[in-house]
């Protein structure tokens, strides 16, 4: 199998770059925005941000599984680029779900709990009514619905809160801020699951071992949206309070900071963020039979793993 990446400088990208398990399962093909990767080592060019340019590389590269890792993430900028997120997002997903679905290859997409309101108190279902708040968010259903339209074979997982021991996120973000001041006020009313990339890689591996070994009739049930998340809950401020608590245990921090909870509306942003973001994640275990553990497992994972780094 001929498996193109795009987005491997991301975080996500990059976690699959470093999983030994997805080069066994064929010629793997990195590409980045300029082709230069993460590494310091050379990839193909993708561009999502120019669409017209893709089929280009899909045609050269002829691949049989697109992972499509690339994104537009920064969700305030978008409020004022949503024309740029919703080529990234919305317009290049399109355009490889139309290649694929002329080659008879398989997408293997992301998107995010963005395409939901948050206004509801209950774990989202993957079919339970979309409306997105923002910029990003709309071009993230965009992406959803350009690729489900294409009649490619895809797979499409909404996942997170999602964060890794690398890259830029929440909480590289909270260590950062922790070992520099002795207070942090956190927002306590959005709620969420934490999922770090490497069990979305993981999941993601375990899915696609799923999709080759079912039959066509099979292949149709797995077709489609899918939730893939840590399972748990928590607020931003159960997640940082869990992050200092771990740090401070492994070493990373000396002390840990006083961690104020507070509403969003004390701290505004340009975007407006779901209150609610999570997703049931039943119907993936129960597809793709790989269990989702809570999202404490994998905090406790990254920051052993960043604890080994720094000693």
């Amino acid at each position: 199998m001929r498996i193109l990446l795009l987005g491997a400088n991301g975080q996500l990208g990059r976690t699959f770059l470093e999983h030994a398990g997805l080069a066994t399962r064929g010629e793997l093909i990195a590409a980045s925005r300029d082709g230069v990767l993460w590494h310091g080592g050379h990839g193909e060019v993708a561009d999502l941000a120019d669409p017209a340019s893709l089929p280009a590389l899909l045609d050269r590269v002829q691949p049989q599984l697109i992972i499509n890792a690339a994104a537009y993430t920064a969700v305030d900028r978008a409020e004022q680029e949503e024309a740029l997120a919703t080529r990234v997002n919305g317009e290049a997903v399109g355009v490889l779900g139309t290649w694929a679905a002329a080659h008879a290859a398989l997408v293997l997409h992301y998107s995010t709990d963005y395409v939901f309101d948050g206004s509801q108190s209950q774990p989202y279902a993957v079919d339970a009514p979309t409306g997105p708040l923002g910029a990003y968010g709309r071009s993230k259903l965009a992406g959803e619905q350009a690729l489900r339209g294409s009649g490619a074979d895809h797979l499409t997982f909404r996942t997170a809160w999602v964060y890794a021991a690398h890259g830029h996120n929440f909480l590289r973000t909270m260590l950062r801020l922790g070992a520099e001041r002795e207070e942090l006020r956190v927002v306590a009313d959005q709620h969420g699951a934490p999922t770090d990339t490497a069990l979305i890689v993981n999941a993601s591996l375990a899915a696609l071992d799923r999709w080759q070994l079912a039959s066509a009739t099979q292949r149709r049930e797995l077709v489609g949206t899918h939730h893939l998340v840590a399972s748990g809950a928590t607020s931003w401020h159960g997640f940082a309070s869990a992050i200092f608590e771990q740090a401070t245990e492994q070493g990373l921090l000396a002390r840990a900071p006083r961690v104020v909870a507070i509403g969003s509306a004390e701290f505004p942003t340009p975007a407006v963020r779901p209150a609610w973001s999570l997703l049931d994640n039943r119907d993936f275990q129960q597809l793709f039979d790989f269990q989702l553990p809570d999202w404490q497992h994998g905090l406790h994972d990254v920051m052993h793993r960043l604890a080994t780094a720094a000693h």
